[in-house]
């Protein structure tokens, strides 16, 4: 039998202060945004798959655009995956380490995902206005690329904003002793 696992930071329902509960409910809205850009792609495609087997129409650009928005809502999902602590974690080593030890590790882990959340920010949005510089569009659509190149930002600076609570949150929660 496998002994329940001690509460995540998150867990403890009090334990983000006014600015966590901003960011996640930021996160939140962006990851649901996300989520229906991509039902939207996802309903696209099956048009466009459905019409070229059945009457002959396809939905033009459909590739152009699935590329170009499921970035975008892609980079939404991220900051929402770190509040809730749904990161991808090997605890092979650590499952014996005490609870504060652990909290320490996972501050060290969240501020590393902040830093590398505003290094992928800053470098998207220096290609998208490079890329708007040189007027690059889109093969058939002719949409201009830097516009969801510079969509992808937001997700990304939220992230670095995520990373950084989530941080001085686990520092916090480590000190306290808590639970």
């Amino acid at each position: 039998m496998q002994e329940p696992k001690p509460p995540t930071p998150f867990a403890l329902k009090d334990s983000f202060g006014p600015g966590g509960r901003f960011l996640l409910a930021v996160a939140r809205l962006m990851a649901i945004i996300g989520g229906l850009v991509f039902v939207g792609l996802v309903v696209m495609s099956v048009i466009s798959i459905v019409g070229r087997k059945t009457v002959n129409f396809v939905v033009p650009g459909d590739v152009e655009v699935l590329q170009m928005l499921a970035a975008c809502a892609s980079a939404s999902f991220f900051p929402y995956c770190h509040l809730i602590h749904g990161d991808v974690k090997v605890d092979f080593f650590t499952h014996n380490l005490s609870q504060k030890t652990l909290w320490l590790m996972d501050a060290v882990g969240s501020l590393l995902v902040g830093l590398v959340g505003a290094l992928i920010a800053w470098r998207a949005w220096a290609g998208a206005m490079m890329v708007r510089e040189n007027g690059e569009t889109s093969m058939i659509l002719q949409w201009p690329v830097w516009i969801p190149q510079a969509l992808m930002v937001p997700g990304f600076v939220l992230l670095a904003v995520t990373g950084a609570y989530m941080a001085v949150h686990q520092v916090r929660m480590a000190l306290r002793g808590q639970p």
